[in-house]
């Protein structure tokens, strides 16, 4: 309604403006005076100004006949489309004026905008190629996904739209959450357009998190033929996929393979801690001590790790603890400052019951980089060196509550992890998880009661113990439960 009084206003204006103007170009006395041969004409001011519009309207007039001669002319020569393109240029460029107004909605946000500047556009055009692809952005933009489906599907029809029918399609599935189908149409755009950087990223998400090693590593080595990988970062997640096929193959119960596929992964990523110690595993089956020791050495100078220690332990299980503490010096003299392998040393030295070596190995980790697993040790070594009670249940006491100190975290969304694996179950990264300590860990370890019997030799609770150690004894039930 507004906009409607607005109009009528604005005519009144135009009219009263056209009116003023004329009234003044005729008590103007100035003419014009033309003279051609013996013809001489003589017009007041008006007049002059509606001839000037009459030859203005003629020459236009000239002009769209002679476009509309040579396109008679075309049209006679053989050009089929000359006379259609002559009458739908106009059409042409409210189409293509709409066409614009569409992606400029669409640049701006505005989906419902963008639909109805498409759908002017194709009534326009009937070029489908172009107002299809706008058509299913500004329906996806709208939350209209039905629309969106739909539009995709008609760009599988031609051609050159099919990749993008096709990746769309994609794209609508994985935001459903149905990761088979968003699988079967990653593939189908993979084979499409092998280059595309991004559908290589989802078609290798998706394989990994559907366990398709095989398909995974052809992936990855797609994209680093396309120069979309470096080389190092391809080593790296190749020997994930190699080590994660391993692990399959060894759960369907065939040994040999996986053994064999663990090693390769070990090769492609030497520093791959999983990788390391399965390839060790393999070599303590095979009976190849050496290349065990080997492979678990390289692994613990690139990253020291408690399994590394553990699959350390595998190659002589029968050794007792003198003998094991001296064999593990091969290991612990790699980095002799790490925390890793000073808590590994005050562990041999317990078992070997030098208490003192153990307390010498530790120092002063418990103090600069306090732990679970550390204060438990230094419990470990008071109960051995005769200290009193209160003293191990002191350490105890902290351990329930420190930080757990190095886990499997995903670089990603910071999930922690309670074994390694390729992919985050909380975000699905492929290849996040890194061997870190948590930015603010206040959990405490699992079955915190089980260490307390094992250390002390009983609960606190079961002493009769004087009135700071039951004090002491209170604490420690209360932070583990019991």
């Amino acid at each position: 309604m507004l906009w409607s009084l607005l109009k009528i206003l604005l005519f009144v204006i135009v009219v009263a403006a056209l009116a003023f103007g004329a009234g003044l170009l005729m008590e103007s006395r100035a003419g014009l005076q033309l003279s051609v041969g013996n013809w001489e004409f003589t017009m007041g001011p008006l007049q002059a100004v509606i001839v000037a519009l009459i030859l203005l309207l003629l020459v236009w007039t000239a002009l769209r006949v002679v476009g509309f001669l040579v396109a008679l002319v075309r049209f006679a020569n053989g050009d089929e489309t000359a006379l259609s393109r002559y009458f739908n240029r106009n059409r042409e460029r409210k189409g293509f004026q709409a066409l614009a107004d569409g992606m400029m909605a669409l640049a701006s946000g505005d989906g419902r905008e963008a639909m109805v500047k498409a759908a002017r556009a194709e009534r326009l055009l009937h070029r489908p190629e172009l107002t299809n692809l706008l058509t299913a952005q500004a329906a996806e933009m709208a939350g209209d996904t039905k629309m969106a489906v739909a539009v995709y599907k008609r760009l599988l029809r031609d051609d050159r739209t099919r990749f993008v029918g096709v990746r769309g399609l994609m794209k609508q599935k994985l935001a459903e959450g149905d990761t088979a189908t968003a699988l079967e149409l990653a593939k189908r755009a993979f084979a499409l357009k092998p280059t595309h950087q991004e559908v290589q990223d989802i078609l290798l998400r998706l394989q990994a998190e559907k366990a398709d090693w095989s398909g995974a590593r052809e992936t990855l080595s797609a994209k680093l033929r396309q120069g979309n990988l470096p080389r190092d970062v391809y080593k790296r997640r190749d020997a994930v996929l190699a080590l994660s096929e391993a692990r399959e193959v060894l759960t369907e119960g065939n040994s040999i393979e996986a053994r064999e596929a663990a090693i390769e992964a070990n090769r492609l990523s030497p520093d791959l801690i999983p990788a390391a110690i399965m390839a060790a595993r393999g070599y303590i089956e095979q009976k190849k001590p050496r290349y065990a020791s080997r492979v678990l050495k390289k692994a613990w100078e690139a990253q020291p790790h408690p399994d590394l220690a553990a699959a350390f332990a595998e190659i002589q299980p029968d050794e007792d603890a003198a003998h094991r503490l001296k064999r593990f010096r091969e290991l612990t003299s790699i980095a002799p400052y790490h925390p890793e392998t000073r808590m590994l040393l005050a562990e041999l030295n317990i078992a070997a019951e030098d208490f003192p070596a153990a307390r010498t190995a530790l120092a002063n980790l418990t103090e600069i980089d306090p732990t679970a697993r550390n204060l438990t040790l230094m419990a470990a070594i008071e109960r051995g060196q005769g200290a009193d009670d209160s003293v191990v249940r002191g350490y105890l006491t902290r351990a329930l509550t420190a930080p757990r100190g190095p886990q499997w975290i995903c670089d990603n969304c910071g999930t922690v992890h309670a074994n390694w694996a390729p992919t985050c179950a909380q975000c699905g990264g492929f290849d996040t998880l890194s061997w870190k300590s948590a930015t603010s860990d206040g959990a405490p370890m699992p079955h915190a009661t089980e260490m307390l019997p094992l250390i002390v030799g009983a609960t606190p609770l079961q002493e009769q113990a004087p009135d700071e150690d039951a004090d002491d004894a209170e604490i420690v039930g209360d932070k583990a439960g019991i």
